[in-house]
């Protein structure tokens, strides 16, 4: 019998549709958001040892990296929230089918590209 399965599978031909990538990005904001929450836990840690620590904290939050820091993290979060509640129109069994991921991945990005906009005009 012959095997006919590929035997060496280049990803970087494979195009993804948007839904996949979107689903993957969704993932990958999930883990930034929670590598986000430790970095948020040592900030309010640092505030709340004491008047030093406050303005250390303030200082980090203040300088160019630790913006970006913070935009990242509410990015990861604005974007999982949106996408999340892609997921839970779609478990309601609107947007279900093949056309209506596609739109729904469509306003996603469209919707999340928006709010992140807005929080990096907000947070610099």
């Amino acid at each position: 019998m012959k095997d006919t399965r590929p035997v060496n599978i280049d990803l970087t031909t494979i195009r993804f549709p948007l839904t996949a990538i979107l689903s993957i990005t969704h993932r990958i904001t999930g883990v930034i958001i929670f590598v986000g929450v430790a970095i948020l836990l040592y900030l309010l840690s640092l505030s709340l040892e004491s008047e030093a620590g406050f303005v250390k904290a303030q200082q980090l939050v203040g300088s160019p990296v630790g913006k970006f820091v913070l935009w990242g993290i509410v990015s990861g979060l604005l974007y999982h929230l949106v996408a999340g509640t892609k997921h839970l129109i779609m478990d309601w069994g609107i947007g279900e089918t093949l056309a209506g991921a596609a739109i729904g991945s469509r306003i996603t990005l469209i919707l999340s590209t928006l709010l992140i906009v807005i929080a990096g005009v907000w947070i610099w």
